[in-house]
């Protein structure tokens, strides 16, 4: 007997999803454990498995559409069963449960199914094929251009003007991989939108250094603001969410530190000169915090209402900016871990996140938090905590600066302006200070994680 394929919470924040890309047509067969579809998350691209077998009767949902989780993606059953049954009543239920399309190719009312044409199919009109045409015009009956929340962002970010962007997604509408050639072409390189190509995280990619050290040469940009309403993502809904509920119930406070760096860029400069691959200024403040953890492990804790949550594991999330919001992969077990495999497992996450392929597990649930805006130029910032942690590290900007010396003689020193955010529920001031005096210690002499 036919049945519906409803869409699944692939990630425990998420409330709806988008379809990327069908990997099994109407008429193939499915078997369980079958990858059916791509779906984009509220934080990543997931593969969705079948947990049904059959025949992929209907695909409900095309290329580009949206639907809430429980909602209906497709039909599967016996080969040849006839779905108009199921169909109208998906179609009968839109209205309650939210349209199944809900942004569909032609962003059309009703279920927001288009027709190969771009008309949409009325309420009670018969049922228009699930997925339109690809190519074609994506210009709308008003002028606008059919396009994606996230195409338009990344346009805007890029300076890409999208109604000269050619569409290829479902009835010509412009998707991502279309402002990304577009973006290519203009000489933006394959970075990440409004990210140099290369850039990794929200921080130092290969060596911390400001990007001040080397001068862009400045160009004409072509204005293209426009008066738009953009449609809230998965993500940043979620983002604000939670940031919100962070800002506004845990009570935060923040310790400030300008801390001599000239130690810690010459230790990682040593153990670079000899490898090939070169170890990042991220993983070493990851190192040293962990180290910093381990001696004061009310850090390392969660407010749970009635219990404080003490984690056993010291479990590391680094902030990486992603087109449309941060996520923040999580290096597991840091404490017992050497900077070296660190950064290796560093690196493979990142990569992940800006390919938007991270599991749920590879970014849920960190005990401490790095945010490292100090590429950018950003010289001192203060962060939000992300949740579950208590305590979130704002690094900023490598440089050189003034320094009066113990005998009042003014010299230059390296240094780097760090910002602890804690939650004065689990962490005491006095505990707060700690641990920043001792994580600057170890980056001021490294040598002091020795003992």
């Amino acid at each position: 007997m036919a049945e519906k394929v409803l869409m699944l919470a692939l990630s425990p924040t998420m409330e709806e999803g988008t379809i990327v890309k069908w990997l099994k047509k109407e008429g193939e067969t499915v078997k369980n454990g079958d990858i059916l579809c791509e779906v984009e998350t509220d934080k990543a691209t997931m593969d969705y498995e079948s947990i049904q077998e059959g025949t992929l009767l209907k695909i409900v949902v095309g290329e580009g559409g949206a639907a809430k989780v429980e909602q209906p993606i497709a039909i599967i059953g016996k080969k040849g069963e006839d779905v108009a049954a199921l169909l109208a009543e998906i179609e009968k239920s839109g209205s309650s449960e939210g349209p199944a399309a809900v942004e569909n190719a032609g962003g059309a009312a009703a279920m927001g199914r288009t027709t190969a044409g771009g008309v949409a199919a009325s309420a009670g009109g018969p049922a228009a094929p699930s997925v339109a045409d690809f190519g074609g015009s994506a210009a709308t009956g008003n002028g606008r251009v059919k396009s994606s929340p996230l195409a338009r962002l990344l346009a805007q970010e890029a300076g890409v003007d999208i109604t000269g962007v050619a569409g290829s997604g479902p009835g010509g509408r412009v998707v991502k991989r279309d402002v990304e050639s577009a973006r290519g072409n203009l000489g933006f390189g394959s970075g990440v939108a409004g990210i140099p190509a290369g850039a990794r995280s929200a921080g130092p990619v290969a060596g911390g250094a400001s990007p001040h050290s080397a001068p862009v040469a400045a160009s004409a940009v072509p204005s293209s603001l426009k008066s738009e309403i953009v449609p809230i993502s998965g993500k940043r809904k979620v983002i604000a969410e939670r940031l919100s509920q962070s800002m506004f119930t845990a009570p935060h406070y923040y310790l400030r530190l300008a801390v001599p760096a000239d130690a810690m860029v010459k230790a990682r400069a040593a153990l670079n000169a000899k490898r090939d691959r070169k170890v990042s200024l991220n993983a070493f403040l990851i190192k040293f915090a962990a180290e910093a953890i381990k001696r004061f492990p009310s850090v390392n804790s969660s407010w749970q209402g009635s219990t404080i949550q003490m984690f056993g594991s010291i479990d590391i999330g680094l902030a990486v900016a992603q087109p449309d919001g941060l996520i923040t992969p999580i290096v597991r077990d840091c404490g017992s871990k050497g900077v070296v495999q660190i950064d290796a497992e560093l690196s493979v996450l990142i990569d992940k996140a800006l390919s938007g392929k991270l599991k749920p597990e590879e970014y849920n649930g960190a005990t401490f938090t790095i945010s490292n805006l100090g590429s950018f130029g950003i010289d001192e910032f203060t962060a939000v905590i992300n949740p579950p942690g208590s305590a979130i590290l704002a690094v900023g900007s490598i440089k050189k600066e003034p320094v009066v010396g113990p005998d009042d003689r003014i010299e230059a020193k390296t240094l780097m302006r760090l910002t602890l955010s804690c939650d004065h529920r689990v962490i005491d001031g006095a505990v707060g200070a700690n641990f920043l005096s001792t994580l600057s210690s170890f980056i001021e002499e490294p040598v002091r994680i020795l003992f």
